[in-house]
């Protein structure tokens, strides 16, 4: 499996090569993207854009977050990040030039990023204007080669311990608790991002560094490009700047000796069986509890069979070459746990054959209304032939026209709820597609607004949309795309890369505005 899916050149040529035999015709790819692998097995993605002129974004994409850390590891991704770039001095070089950089930690990555001007404002030695791609990939470049300075670690220390009290907000907790109560079945409900203080607080240079070299390698990461440069100047550049990293140098460099020669099984250990490795690099390593026609079921069981050991529940893997450290470890994090906040977890209750409902009550004095959310969790289905484009365009259709009647309904003299939205995204952060009903009452009106929302989407379930909702948001598709392709390469380098990283990440075929117009 590689990181840019569609787009890893193998891959792109057998999906153009199908366009005459399948039975349903492949998405075009956008024209102007271009991609390609290192032979170090560094991957990139650039796409020439326009807007606006005389600049570019990098961001380097590492697939390694909280969701991939061990027990004792619990916050090191986010702290490897704040060592890693914010104590980078070829990352100060871009200071005063116009560029603006960061980086930022998730489950499922850690991205570093540099948006600049194509030319530096300031002159070179000899008078003329400096190109800022070499100074930018450098810096970039200088994360995969981070020295993890005892100094620079106690700085970055400070500073995340910051952070951690910055976001202790009633907010952050409801959001900890909707994520641990859709995620209560894999690793996503106990590993968040900002770790635990008890933790960051001892780590040194060994554990920093340790985690660095396993999982900063050039076969784990991926450089997207989007700006107002030439192809094949970005591409030289990009070999001149990376193609020296291997990942046999970065694993000889792993600080801590006990776990030199254990730390890629603890590592494949992780990914293995899970979502990431079956389906797309770009997901956290996680295996979920899937809504679909059967019920609810783990589509990867068939893959592993559950056996009991005393007292002990463990995984006994099928495939021969895969670590032994899950036979001994709850390494996909499946079982039970307690939460941090006090949680009141009611009994699961099958609705009807193969549908369970999952719930669970959150209360904070903090909290001064009643909000429900339902959710149901599917696997990501890519879209990248007309059948599939197909079905995510009836899927627009459906939420838009649910999210009128919702709308209408909350227009009443006396509406039941607030806020009410439904709506399903496929989210690579999660590694699934999340269908979701968000709702905010009066606490004494929670019961009237749950069923009036219920209501609504049972209407639209049994009966479907009307043929004068069909005509009206179906027009309302086309006019979208409509638009879009009207910007043409107006639109910004900012998001054309956030399309570019989620399209990519999810499998999907990545087209530009007038393809996905035409083939609306």
């Amino acid at each position: 499996i590689n990181p840019l899916n569609a787009l890893y050149p193998p891959n792109k040529q057998a999906i153009e090569e199908s366009a005459g035999t399948s039975t349903t015709p492949p998405l075009p790819f956008h024209p102007a993207v271009q991609s390609g692998v290192l032979s170090n097995g560094f991957s990139y993605v650039f796409l020439p854009n326009r807007s606006p002129p005389n600049r570019f974004e990098a961001h380097l994409q590492v697939f390694s977050g909280s969701s991939d850390e061990l027990e004792p590891q619990q916050g090191i991704a986010h702290l490897t990040e704040h060592v890693a770039y914010m104590g980078s001095r070829k990352r100060e070089r871009l200071f005063g030039t116009g560029s603006q950089t960061n980086a930022y930690t998730d489950f499922h990555h850690t991205v570093f990023y540099a948006a600049c001007p194509t030319y530096s404002p300031n002159t070179g030695s000899f008078g003329s204007p400096q190109p800022m791609l070499p100074m930018a990939l450098d810096a970039l470049c200088d994360v995969m080669e981070a020295r993890c300075d005892p100094s620079r670690i106690e700085k970055e220390r400070q500073a995340v311990l910051s952070e951690m009290t910055m976001v202790n907000t009633i907010e952050y907790r409801v959001e900890c608790q909707i994520l641990s109560t859709l995620h209560r079945e894999n690793r996503l409900a106990k590993r968040f991002p900002i770790g635990k203080e008890s933790l960051i607080q001892k780590w040194d240079r060994d554990d920093v560094k340790t985690w660095h070299r396993t999982h900063y390698r050039p076969d784990n990461v991926l450089l997207y490009i989007v700006g107002d440069l030439d192809p094949q100047y970005v591409q030289q550049t990009i070999e001149d700047k990376f193609g020296h990293l291997t990942a046999e140098k970065q694993g000889s460099e792993i600080a801590l000796p006990e776990l030199k020669g254990d730390a890629s099984d603890l590592a494949d250990a992780v990914v293995g069986n899970t979502l990431k490795q079956r389906q797309s690099w770009h997901y956290p390593p996680v295996r979920h509890d899937f809504c679909v026609v059967e019920g609810v079921k783990d589509l990867l069981d068939d893959e592993t069979k559950l056996v009991e050991t005393g007292d002990l529940e463990v995984v006994e893997k099928k495939s021969e070459d895969e670590s032994s450290i899950g036979s001994i470890y709850d390494i996909h994090l499946q079982k039970t746990y307690s939460l941090d906040d006090k949680v009141k977890f009611l009994k699961e209750a099958e609705l009807s054959p193969g549908k369970v409902i999952r719930p669970h009550i959150f209360k904070h004095e903090l909290l001064q209304n009643f909000s429900f959310h339902l959710f149901a969790k599917r696997p990501v289905e890519p879209i990248k032939d007309m059948a599939s484009f197909r079905r995510s365009l009836a899927r627009r259709v459906c939420l838009a026209a649910l999210q009128i009647r919702l709308n209408v309904g909350g227009r009443s003299d006396d509406p039941a709820f607030t806020f009410v939205e439904f709506n399903q995204l496929d989210s690579a952060r999660e590694g699934c597609a999340v269908c979701s009903l968000d709702m905010t009452a009066d606490p004494p009106r929670w019961r009237e607004a749950v069923l009036k929302s219920i209501s609504e989407i049972r209407k639209l379930g049994i009966h479907g949309v009307t043929p004068g909702e069909m005509e009206r948001y179906a027009s309302a598709l086309l006019t979208d795309a409509e638009q879009l392709a009207a910007q043409g390469d107006m639109i910004s380098h900012g998001d054309q890369l956030a399309y570019l990283m989620e399209t990519v990440a999810n499998g999907h075929t990545f087209m530009s505005p007038e393809q996905s117009y035409a083939v609306t």
